[in-house]
Order: structure tokens, then C-alpha cells, then sequence
């Protein structure tokens, strides 16, 4: 052993030295308790890792365990790198969303590209080619002096590693506000295709078989990851830029070619991408998971940097990593696929019948643990919770109507968190495999599985200023889009995967937002069969003890039969009846419109009537599945106005909307956010209604499509042309100024 892995070994442990790695007093306590001495600084950073709050979902297990995870469609659900879910055909879906936000937020670029490298290793490790990646994006106030250079980087991370690994993203959504001044969010969301019969799993087995190590070369980047991860920010975050990881996206498509080229063989037992706390992580679960022990010969480690120690070696997020256990005497024909590809290929241990973790360098043992008790016995709190309080319904007439609502429109649509996104996505490549059907900017993402006429829709979703309001109909709500948007484009809803945003748990405002977040997700997915598959915790989101807002993200998957019967955002011709679906009250509370001409953001959120949700999406899905929907938008930020400018918009061909219907306030029509909506444009909208009023399906024809401008009622109306500019120009300025 070198004298500095000597000295570093050698370190004494305290419980202030605990504290710094994020364990408290009784959790340190309790390591005590397991180990039966005091860990040395190896094992101290092992359990730092493993009960982190990002590895060990230590606050948010208890309510976690409440969402539904099961149905016909799902292969696997919560539990492996990622979820899979059946497509038919002999396919399975292989797809999960994960947070980078505390790395982005310290440096921008290599906070985003990691991310996206690590979610797609999550996907390829269970044998899936990534056919489509996806992000949702929270950035603080366009006024703050940081935002600019956090949205430039964070864009460009994400497309300087997708566009160069050659896997197209797709779509996803970006939002503002001065919550996120100091803690961004950045989660990342990809799927892949694999065939049904032979999806790859953690579990390691077989004592004797070889632990692999593949990939890149380990470095001192990203140690501590995960614990900085589960921690808030201060003043001194800057100081943390040396636990951001470093990305290569072609040492990763070497990577997923190898992994993929190994998988065709039978010569794999387990297989586990080093994500969060690297071979700790990866050692640890697939340990865990298969009931065995393992023991790792650290000095075999490939290094790139001199004097690691195994502290650093077993901490590292170095990026581009993979841990495999192989089959007996299949080393050789592993290794010369991985050198085949110029990746480091290395046997660094074996799986033994011990069921410890047992680490080695230069022949001593410098760590030995129990894994039973490191992964059953990390901490699992209940923590105090207190219920958000209501806030109040906003009556219509107690919110100012505009005296020009198509001014409203105009900077409505043209505001931060509506201007269009384009700025954004062509600096993705979002065509590359040439399976992508629908570019982004619609409801969902429609990528077609390569050589057939099927095709998967994607979509990610959260309504933040609702959960601030009301977590548990926010959390329906985020769910409820997904699945609307999902339907709006003619695809059958599978799965969700999520990522829950939040700031401390340990307050009990913040924990009750997380409560009543998934308590309202659990009730959407189990009305509309949308069982959680897969999905990330991000908490601590805070800075100076100022909390983000809620941010629960959907990741949704759905199925489309037939691509000649989808359907887009865009109006395609004129002459076309608009049929408004789903009843109308005209709700402004919490709404895009308070924010955004009223300067008010209070109000209860719109509630979420989940079996109207269930009818009227399938009832809106049937008429796309049966060729009888030429455009379909559900109704969500701005309501009718903003479904129906953006549908105007997309297809460049303008719209009169009927006069406001009896009883309704004019903003609250055009303008209010109640759910269960879509707006459809279709040939027969008088035969439609009646189906749908059959049905039980509230509907009806609110328009017709043509000439250039957007009109209500024959007496406001605004041009395609003005409305695009304003929406179009905000980003690109903002982005543009010095």
C-alpha cells in the first residue's frame, strides 16, 4: 500500500467526521451497532454513501411504497436501474427519469451532459437501445444574474452529449421562476427498445464467478456526489464544483456498443452501470440483490489518476463505468469485445457465499462489511408531516377581466414560461436514428419503433405552481397530463417513471408537500391504469434555507398501434369544425392567466375529477384511433385560448372561436385551466358531439378553422403572424442580450 493510501486509512473516525459525510449522531450510532467497532474511513464513506439520501430514499421510502407499480403491461417495475414494460411484438420498453440538479446548478455543462449520460447507461444496462431521450428543465427568474449562463449551459450539456452519442432528444418542457434562483432542476428522462426475452439484471450470483470492471478509466471526479446530492446549498456550494463528474459521450457510445455486442452472448450473470457513489453503488446492490457477498481487489481498478486510495476508489463517479459478473471462463471472449471497442477491461474480484462487502488493496483488507444490514438497515424515517393548508377558490368575478383578450393572449403566450421552446431544441439533434415522427413542441414525443408502423409516445409533465397550492391535486394533476397527453396523440398510456423534486424533508411543510404529492399521484395512476415503473428522489433542493417549489415530474410511455391513425398539435387545413371536449368552468385560481396579467399567484388549483379524466380521454383517444381527428390539444397552462393559438400557430392556419357560452365570464372561458380537456379539429364535429353526449362525454363545437388570424366571437381577433412573433422572440432575446 503507498503511503498516502496508508495515511488516509489511518485517519481517525469521530462522529464530526461522520457528520461530514452526512450521517447524523444516530445513524452513526447505529453503524457502530452493525459493525461491532468503528469503521475505518473506507467503510465510513461506504455507509455515507449507501444511507445517503439519494441512494437509500430514506425519507420519502415510507410513501413511496404507496404508488401502484403493477399491471398486465409491466415486465419490472421500481427496484432495477430502470423500468420495463411489455410493447407486444416480442419488445419491451426500457425507460426511467433521474435528477442531476445539485451538479448542474455548481457547472452547468457537465452537471447536464452527466446526467444524460448516466440515465442512458441506466436504460442500456438492462439491454435496451436508447431510441429517444427527454428532460425537464426548471431554471430560476429570467431577472436573476445567473440564469442566463445556467440555461446556456445546461442546454448545451444536454445536447453536446445526446447529439453526440446519436440518440435524438425529443422533446421535454423548461420552466422559470424565482424559486429556482438557487437550485435548478435538471432530470433526464430516456427509453429504449429491447427484446421481451432477454432484458439484464443486478442481481449478482454464483460465488466464484468473476466481477468485471469495464469502460473508463477511474478518477478523482464526482466523490461525494451522492452525499452533496442529499444535502442543501449555501453560500459555499461554488466550492463543490470538484464533485461534479466529467463526461465523455463517445467513450459511451463505445460503451453502449460493447455492453450491447457482450449481451447478444450468454455469457453475463448481472450487470450494473456505476451511477451515484460508483463501485460502492454498484458493489453494494448487486450484492444485495442476489443474496451473496463480494469481494473487490481494488489496485486492479483501472486509474488515470496516481495515489488513489481506496476511499477515492470506491467513492469515484467517474463517468462511462460498468460492473459485470460473468459466467465462469468467459473472460477472455468478454475482453476482447471490450478491447475490440478500446475500453478498459479489467477482473477486479469475485462473487463469493459470504455476504460481505470484503475490499482489498495491495493485498490487505482496508474494508469489510456485512451488505445485509448496509441495505436493510439504512434508516427509513417517517417524518413529521403537516398538511398544506387550503388555499382558497377564486370566483371569476373576483379576478379582473382583461379589456383586450387577445392582448392577453399575445403576452400570455409570449411570457417566460409559454414563449416558445425552439431556442432550445434545435440545438438538439432531434431526428438522428430516423425514427423521430413528431418534432418537438406537441404533446408528447412520437418515436416510431424502427422497421414496423408502431410507434412509442413520450411526454414529461408538472404543474409546480399547483402543488405549491395544493400537493395532493397537483400530484393528480401532473399525473393526469401525462396521460393526456399521451392520448392526445393517439397512444394508448403504459407506465410512468418519476422524478420528485422537493426541498427539505426534514421541515414538515416541506415533507407534507411530499405526502400529499404522491397521495395524489397514487390515486391518478391507479383511475388510469398508469402504474409507476421506475423513478429518482431529489430533496434537499434548497439554498440558504429557501425551498423550490414542488416539483413532482412525470416521465409518461405510451403505445400508438398504428402511426397512419396519430395525430398532431398543428391545424393541417381550413374548414375543420373545433370541438372543445370536457366541461368548462372557467377555473383561474393558481392559473397562467393570475400569473401573468393579474400578477397573482394564489387560488386553489383546478380540482382533478379523475373518472372524467378516464372518460372523456378514452373517448377522445377512440376518435383518433379510428382516423376521425385531423388535430387534437389537451387543454392545460392558459386554457382554450392558448390550445387553440398554439394549435393556429403550428399549422398556420388561423381559427374563429364561438362568443362566450351562457353563464361563463369571457377570461374565465378562453382563459381558465379546468381539466379533462382536448381540443379537436375534425371533419364531422356535429356527429362527434352527439356521440360523445351518448357517451356521458361533455362536448362541444366551439369553432371553425381558417383564414390567418385567431377570432373570438367575431369581435377580438389577433393574426397567426403577430402571435407567433411574440411567442417565438422571448427566448431567443433573452438568450441574446449582453
Amino acid at each position: 500500500m503507498s503511503a498516502a493510501a496508508a495515511a488516509s486509512e489511518a485517519i481517525e473516525i469521530t462522529p464530526e467526521l461522520a457528520a461530514e459525510h452526512g450521517l447524523s449522531a444516530d445513524e452513526y450510532a447505529l453503524i457502530l451497532k452493525i459493525m461491532g467497532r468503528e469503521p475505518n474511513i473506507t467503510e465510513l464513506g461506504v455507509f455515507s454513501a449507501m444511507w445517503s439520501e439519494h441512494c437509500s430514499y430514506k425519507s420519502s421510502k415510507v410513501w413511496l411504497k404507496t404508488l401502484p407499480t403493477e399491471g398486465p403491461q409491466v415486465i419490472c417495475g421500481p427496484g432495477e436501474n430502470a423500468g420495463v414494460v411489455d410493447i407486444g411484438e416480442g419488445l419491451a420498453a426500457i425507460f426511467k427519469i433521474e435528477s442531476h440538479n445539485h451538479p448542474s446548478f455548481i457547472e452547468p455543462y457537465q452537471g447536464a451532459a452527466t446526467g444524460v449520460g448516466g440515465i442512458l447507461r441506466d436504460v442500456f444496462t438492462m439491454g435496451a437501445r436508447p431510441v429517444a431521450n427527454m428532460n425537464a428543465l426548471r431554471f430560476g427568474s429570467p431577472d436573476h444574474p445567473k440564469t442566463r449562463h445556467l440555461v446556456s449551459g445546461v442546454v448545451a450539456g444536454i445536447g453536446g452529449y445526446g447529439n453526440c452519442i446519436g440518440v435524438p432528444t425529443v422533446g421535454g418542457e423548461t420552466e422559470f421562476d424565482p424559486a429556482y434562483n438557487g437550485n435548478i432542476l435538471v432530470n433526464a428522462m430516456t427509453v429504449g427498445i429491447a427484446d421481451a426475452g432477454r432484458i439484464f439484471y443486478s442481481a449478482a450470483g454464483g460465488p466464484g464467478n468473476p466481477v468485471i470492471y469495464v469502460g473508463s478509466k477511474t478518477g478523482r471526479d464526482g466523490i461525494h456526489g451522492a452525499t452533496m446530492a442529499s444535502a442543501e446549498f449555501d453560500q459555499d456550494s461554488e466550492e463543490k464544483r470538484p464533485t461534479v463528474q466529467v463526461g465523455d459521450p463517445f467513450t459511451e457510445k463505445l460503451l453502449l456498443e460493447a455492453c450491447l455486442e457482450l449481451m447478444a452472448t450468454d455469457a453475463i450473470v448481472a450487470i450494473q452501470d456505476m451511477g451515484a457513489a460508483g463501485l460502492t453503488s454498484s458493489g453494494v446492490e448487486m450484492a444485495s440483490k442476489g443474496g451473496v457477498g463480494v469481494e473487490l481487489e481494488l489496485d486492479l481498478v483501472p486509474m488515470r489518476e496516481e495515489g488513489m486510495t481506496p476511499y477515492e476508489l470506491m467513492l469515484s463517479e467517474s463517468q462511462e463505468r460498468m460492473l459485470i459478473v460473468l459466467k465462469p471462463g468467459r473472460e477472455d471472449e468478454a475482453r476482447a469485445i471490450f478491447e475490440k471497442w478500446e475500453l478498459d477491461f479489467a477482473v477486479i474480484g469475485r462473487v463469493t457465499d459470504t455476504g460481505r462487502l470484503v475490499l482489498k488493496f495491495h493485498g490487505e483488507t482496508v474494508g469489510d462489511i456485512e451488505v445485509a444490514p448496509l441495505v436493510d438497515n439504512a434508516p427509513e424515517y417517517d417524518r413529521p408531516w403537516e398538511p398544506t393548508p387550503k388555499s382558497a377558490i377564486i370566483d371569476t368575478d373576483d379576478v379582473a377581466a382583461p379589456n383586450d383578450p387577445m392582448d392577453a393572449l399575445k403576452r400570455i403566450v409570449g411570457s417566460p414560461n409559454m414563449a416558445s421552446r425552439r431556442w432550445i431544441w434545435e440545438q438538439y439533434d432531434h431526428m438522428v436514428m430516423a425514427d423521430t415522427n413528431q418534432r418537438p413542441g406537441g404533446d408528447s414525443a412520437v418515436v416510431r419503433i424502427h422497421g414496423t408502423d408502431r410507434a412509442l409516445a413520450i411526454t414529461t409533465d408538472s404543474t409546480p405552481r399547483y402543488c405549491l397550492a395544493d400537493p395532493e391535486e397537483g400530484g393528480k394533476q401532473a399525473v393526469a397530463e401525462a396521460w393526456r397527453n399521451l392520448t392526445a396523440v393517439g397512444a394508448t398510456p403504459l407506465a410512468v417513471t418519476n422524478n420528485l423534486n422537493f426541498g427539505n424533508p426534514e421541515k414538515p411543510r416541506i415533507m407534507g408537500q411530499i405526502a400529499g404529492a404522491v397521495t395524489g399521484m397514487g390515486a391518478a395512476c391507479r383511475a388510469l391504469d398508469f402504474p409507476v415503473v421506475s423513478g429518482n428522489v431529489s430533496l434537499y433542493n434548497e439554498t440558504s434555507g429557501e425551498a423550490i417549489l414542488p416539483t413532482p415530474v412525470i416521465g409518461g410511455l405510451g403505445l400508438i398501434d398504428d402511426l397512419d391513425r396519430t395525430t398532431a398539435v398543428a391545424i393541417p387545413r381550413e374548414g375543420l369544425n373545433l370541438v372543445l371536449v370536457g366541461k368548462t368552468k372557467g377555473w383561474l385560481g393558481s392559473s397562467l392567466y393570475l400569473r401573468e396579467i393579474e400578477s397573482r399567484a394564489d387560488g386553489a388549483p383546478p380540482p382533478v375529477d379523475l373518472a372524467a379524466e378516464r372518460r372523456n380521454g378514452d373517448f377522445v383517444r377512440g376518435l383518433i384511433q379510428a382516423g376521425r381527428v385531423a388535430a387534437c390539444h389537451d387543454l392545460s397552462d392558459g386554457g382554450l385560448a392558448v390550445a387553440a393559438a398554439e394549435m393556429a400557430m403550428a399549422g398556420g392556419i388561423g381559427a374563429d372561436l364561438v362568443d362566450t357560452p351562457e353563464g361563463l365570464a369571457l377570461h374565465g372561458w378562453l382563459f381558465g385551466e379546468d381539466q379533462a380537456r382536448y381540443l379537436i379539429a375534425a371533419e364531422d364535429g356535429a356527429a362527434i358531439v352527439a356521440e360523445a353526449q351518448a357517451a356521458g362525454v361533455p362536448a362541444a363545437v366551439v369553432g371553425q378553422t381558417g383564414g390567418d388570424a385567431l377570432t373570438v366571437g367575431k369581435t377580438h381577433t389577433i393574426s397567426i403572424h403577430e402571435l407567433r412573433r411574440c411567442h417565438e422572440e422571448w427566448l431567443p432575446s433573452f438568450m441574446a442580450r449582453p
